[in-house]
């Protein structure tokens, strides 16, 4: 087990493999663990880095509410601490809009981004066709919400994945291990939620992102996230989108196999290029 002090937080992280520098970022509820399905595949062609985002199982967790900024300041110190930056960094759901915020600031820490369906509500706020949709989900949030507020972590993290990540019978599908990260990281959510800037993201200043980036959705994803991608492609010079056919928001774990695959030959890609 190894653990680092980064940006004053105790965080802990696993690396391993051999090639070129990869980082992956785990979305909410989650940790390390939910790359697992990957962590083979990917460790026979990059040197990859993982870890628990503060507050998530092993890492700390600080008192008082956080911000997504954190985790980006987070993120950056890890890199640089342990030797991975530049690398090329991978972010699911909010580990992905984390991704993103950095990148927008810090773009020298970065060889290329892959990036799947980031949560940037604010992205699509002025969508007249997806705001009834939009305003569905968040009484859907705050219904997971005040399960959690009430002191119910089982009963919040299974309404979130069935209500608003996966659908219904989404929670039976995920691997154990990472059902009982989602109860234990059930106040993570709750922080995340009440950080005001958790969904925006300024284009304008992403735009300045000079690096390559692939943005992926899922065909069996809510349609918003086909709306965001459009649109931050359309803001980032050198992206490409990839749509995982089949899949919902977690094509790692629910497409392991192809997820790899379309994550390494963007890379190989990107080599070639140069």
């Amino acid at each position: 087990m190894s653990q680092v002090e980064v940006n004053g937080v105790e965080l802990f992280y696993e690396a391993g493999g051999d090639g070129d520098p990869l980082v992956l970022v785990h979305g909410s509820w989650g940790d390390h663990e939910s790359w697992t399905p990957v962590l083979h595949a990917l460790a026979l062609r990059f040197r990859v880095l993982v870890y628990d985002r503060r507050g998530h199982s092993q890492s700390e967790r600080p008192p008082g509410s956080g911000s997504r900024f954190e985790d980006e300041e987070d993120l950056a110190a890890l890199m640089e601490t342990l030797g991975f930056a530049p690398a090329y960094v991978a972010g699911n759901s909010f580990g992905a809009s984390t991704v993103l915020g950095l990148a927008s600031r810090r773009p020298d820490l970065f060889r290329g981004i892959v990036v799947h369906e980031p949560p940037l509500m604010s992205v699509v706020a002025d969508d007249s066709e997806l705001r009834p949709l939009m305003a569905a989900t968040d009484r859907k949030i705050e219904a997971v919400l005040g399960r959690l507020r009430a002191g119910e972590p089982l009963a919040g993290a299974r309404q979130f994945v069935e209500e608003v990540a996966l659908g219904p019978g989404g929670w039976d599908q995920l691997p154990e291990r990472l059902r009982d990260a989602f109860v234990a990281n059930a106040p993570t959510f709750l922080d995340e939620q009440a950080d005001p800037g958790w969904a925006d993201l300024d284009l304008g200043r992403l735009s300045g992102y000079p690096g390559p980036v692939l943005i992926s959705k899922g065909t069996e994803s809510p349609p918003w996230f086909a709306t965001i991608t459009d649109r931050l492609s359309k803001a980032l010079p050198q992206a490409e989108t990839h749509t995982f056919q089949g899949a919902g928001h977690i094509p790692h774990i629910s497409h392991p196999g192809a997820y790899a695959e379309r994550l390494t030959a963007f890379v190989d890609g990107i080599r070639r290029t140069a």
